[in-house]
């Protein structure tokens, strides 16, 4: 009898301990669990916040390439409402000059109609030629160089063209930090998620960049 209770009493130490084993894996594993689900909620959380910063970058930079655009295009309008006075004072001196004025005037026309920026560029770049042949002429007229309103008119053109060079090199540069960014890993994935796209550059040509427009006084 005696080992038969000795028997009952180790199965019945042996069942409470695998109770209280069974128990405390349980606890730990419920607490794995909740630290398991813990951390994913942390990383989900991060990269959220990573989308959004990345995101909010990208807006920023579209933004800061829109704004210095339209600095360009008030900047170019500028310029060709000068065109006509420039052309009607040079006029009054070299008559006989009519093909470069028509020339000036079909070059400003194109660019006033230009809509795309790649059409923009290329009447940008005849509108810039044309005023050299403009400036070209003048020079074989000193007493044109002397009258007063061919003189403000040169002052107006130049401040302009330094505006011009400067807003199209700030326009460049944040055309180059969007495109770099869109084309560098893990930023591109963003990019092709919300369809952000590169931007093309607003260049001069060879010859242009090369001899660009001097205005003399």
């Amino acid at each position: 009898m005696k080992f038969l209770f000795g028997i009952i009493e180790i199965i019945l130490v042996v069942g409470r301990n695998l109770i209280w084993y069974t128990k405390t894996v349980e606890i730990t594993l419920n607490n794995l669990s909740m630290s398991l689900l813990t951390l994913i909620f942390i990383i989900l959380g991060a990269v959220i916040l990573w989308i959004i910063a990345v995101y909010n970058s990208f807006v920023r930079l579209v933004n800061r390439t829109k704004e210095a655009w339209a600095d360009i295009e008030v900047q170019l309008k500028r310029r060709y409402d000068l065109i006509p006075n420039l052309v009607e004072t040079v006029k009054g001196y070299a008559t006989h000059e009519r093909e470069v004025f028509e020339r000036v005037t079909e070059a400003r026309t194109k660019a006033l109609g230009a809509q795309s920026l790649r059409d923009k560029e290329v009447a940008d770049n005849m509108v810039t030629s044309a005023l050299k042949s403009i400036f070209a002429i003048a020079e074989a007229y000193p007493q044109l160089r002397a009258v007063e309103s061919f003189i403000r008119l040169q002052e107006e053109l130049a401040d302009t063209e330094n505006k011009i060079q400067a807003a199209r090199r700030f326009y460049n540069s944040n055309v180059r930090d969007l495109n770099i960014r869109i084309e560098t890993l893990p930023y591109n994935l963003i990019a092709g998620i919300f369809k952000f796209e590169k931007q093309e550059f607003f260049q001069l040509n060879q010859e242009v960049a090369k001899e660009p427009v001097r205005i003399k006084f």
